[in-house]
């Protein structure tokens, strides 16, 4: 790739020792100020990471603005835009569309997104979460016999398909809150698929695992050489059909990818799969339609300063600002709430003891309640009836010496709901991106395709989702009582992304200024990577970086799961004796977060990238 005259100047930080920051020379560049944005083909280094491994992030610091996100490549997007005058939304569209060229795993514009807005007084949460078909009905994912399909089953083929949202929805948020015009935001994903990108350490060793993608002769093309191999690390790949398709988009909007060609390559990719079809239809793409929902906000008590904040999240479909509310909420009336860590910066084994069965009552609520809002009605008349005081206080005294191993749901309402709890079911995928631009509007967004590589179905050089499998494969329990989250036709299928905005409140209750902006991938266990950044950055006081370097925990109301080799033996031994099953596990999060802190008088957004993935954040 063409070297570019380095003009990006973001500080990185050693943690605890901002005072030495240094200036580095990164990539990109820019045009200042606002009008037309002037792509510049980015030159970086080539990305060190593995998917499963660890790279020391060291942490930044940026005084105007700043993007965090999963790839290099797209942050170095994001930073141009902002670079070039654009608001927080040109920047997270800049993002994405280059995220679903070098990260096509996780996320793209065949998938969905929720996105969390604010102008620095008002928050918006926006929809772009992807739909059943209008034919899918409950028995979607059974088989003949009646029983759940296997879940790979499910995935692979164009059953699990669902309509995408994601681009639609962007587009709904530029026309709110956009500066630059929307084709320019697309030159960097066009550039880079048309003159190619290196093949990242992540890239290709999720391919070399991937037992499913050579299945598709298009996705096997494209992702493997002659040989059936995946192309090595620092390949140059081309995209020239997602080009072409991001032109469309570019000059005709969503409607490029919702109607036309685009579209009837979709239907035809989906419903003439030829062992496991799908029933996605042309009406159903260019019936789509993104919802602007009420954000769903609660307050948290700091144990570190006694500030009190308040944390906005996306409500249902998704399930994630109720859990991390209802995790924290429930930690807060118990002896957890005043711990600290360890002396070496680890939770300590009470601390987990006390989150893993806050957590098991939050995730017993989410089996019970969640789903689209528009199909199922929240208990007690309003989901915050899940995260009140009283009834978190009420479920705090569920927790007792000894592990209550399972929990069952809690009734919020006075009127019992009758659902049936949803049975445990695997959730994977998603990227998340935050943005805060030169104007103080800020961003965060969860995207996704939801399984690795999504459906394992390529149209036009881009994976369709499978997003239907975050439905209740089974509709019913065994007594017939139907469950919330089951398929129905333009339903939402529950989600666990949870993009998180949080402000200052200040001393006579109203909403202060912006201080985070956090969210990860990770399936069900998002809920718990962002939880734990957000407790360490507002309860025990830590960078961003430094929080999200902190061990992953968690649990689904089931095994207590703690990151493998983060743990000294005695503190797995020491909930063991509370009853707990532990089971050490790989814990992959892709945390991106920023928080606005003052340092030497100086306000500055620092930014954090999981040590865990290839992300980093760049700004100015």
């Amino acid at each position: 790739m063409p070297h570019i005259r380095p003009t990006h100047r973001s500080r990185l930080f050693a943690l605890g020792s901002v005072a030495a920051a240094a200036l580095i020379a990164g990539c990109a560049s820019g045009s200042g100020g606002g009008g037309r944005f002037d792509y510049t083909v980015p030159s970086l280094p080539a990305q060190p990471e593995a998917a499963s491994g660890w790279t020391d992030k060291p942490g930044w610091a940026d005084e105007k603005f700043a993007v965090a996100a999963a790839n290099p490549l797209a942050t170095d997007a994001g930073y141009q835009v902002l670079k070039a005058g654009g608001s927080a939304i040109d920047a997270a569209i800049a993002v994405q569309m280059v995220l679903g060229l070098v990260e096509p795993q996780s996320s793209g514009i065949a998938g969905g997104a929720f996105l969390m807005y604010t102008n620095g007084r008002d928050v918006e949460a926006w929809d772009g979460r992807e739909t059943a078909p209008a034919a899918a009905d409950d028995k979607l994912f059974l088989q003949p016999d009646g029983k759940p399909m296997a879940f790979h089953d499910a995935v692979v083929g164009g059953r699990s398909t669902g309509v995408p949202g994601a681009v639609r929805m962007l587009e709904a948020a530029h026309k709110a809150h956009g500066r630059l015009a929307w084709a320019d935001l697309f030159k960097p994903a066009i550039d880079l698929a048309e003159r190619g990108f290196q093949v990242s350490p992540r890239l290709n060793t999720l391919l070399q695992s991937e037992k499913f993608l050579k299945n598709d002769p298009v996705a096997a093309q494209y992702f493997y050489n002659p040989a059936g191999q995946p192309w090595p690390v620092g390949h140059v790949l081309k995209n020239p059909e997602y080009a072409a398709v991001l032109r469309g988009i570019a000059a005709q909007g969503s409607k490029a990818l919702l109607e036309g060609p685009v579209a009837q390559a979709i239907v035809a990719k989906v419903t003439g799969h030829p062992t496991n079809p799908g029933k996605l239809s042309m009406a159903d793409l260019a019936g789509y339609q993104a919802k602007k929902r009420t954000p769903l906000c609660h307050d948290l008590r700091s144990a570190a300063n006694q500030q009190t904040y308040e944390v906005c999240g996306f409500p249902p479909p998704s399930s994630g600002a109720i859990a991390i509310g209802q995790i924290l909420g429930i930690l807060g009336q118990t002896p957890a709430a005043q711990a600290k860590p360890d002396a070496a910066g680890l939770p300590t084994a009470d601390w987990l003891y006390f989150y893993n069965e806050a957590a098991r009552l939050a995730f017993a609520d989410r089996g019970q309640y969640v789903a689209d809002p528009d199909f199922v009605q929240p208990p007690g008349g309003s989901w915050m009836s899940l995260l009140a005081p009283g009834y978190l206080a009420e479920r705090a005294k569920l927790i007792g010496a000894q592990s209550m191993k399972l929990a069952q749901p809690g009734q919020p309402g006075a009127v019992k709901t009758g659902y049936a709890p949803m049975p445990d079911q695997p959730e994977y995928g998603t990227s998340h991106i935050s943005i805060v631009d030169v104007h103080g509007k800020a961003l965060a967004m969860t995207t996704t395709i939801e399984d690795q590589f999504g459906s394992r179905q390529m149209v036009k050089g881009f994976l369709l989702n499978n997003e239907l499998t975050d439905f209740s494969f089974a509709p019913a329990d065994a007594k017939g009582q139907p469950i919330a989250n089951r398929v129905q036709p333009g339903k939402r299928p529950r989600s666990s992304m949870a993009p998180t905005l949080v402000f200052e409140k200040t001393p006579d209750g109203r909403r202060g200024p912006l201080v985070m902006s956090a969210g990860s991938p990770g399936g069900a266990l998002i809920i718990h990577y962002t939880a734990k950044t957000l407790n360490g950055v507002l309860n025990w006081g830590l960078t961003p970086q430094q929080a999200i370097n902190l061990p992953n925990f968690g649990n689904t109301n089931g095994p207590t799961m703690l990151e493998e080799k983060k743990f000294p033996p005695a503190t797995v031994e020491a909930l063991r004796t509370r009853g707990a099953e532990v089971k050490e596990m790989n814990m992959t999060s892709g945390l991106q977060a920023l928080t606005r802190t003052e340092i030497h008088g100086k306000k500055l957004w620092l930014g954090g990238a999981d040590p865990r993935r290839e992300g980093v954040v760049m700004g100015e």
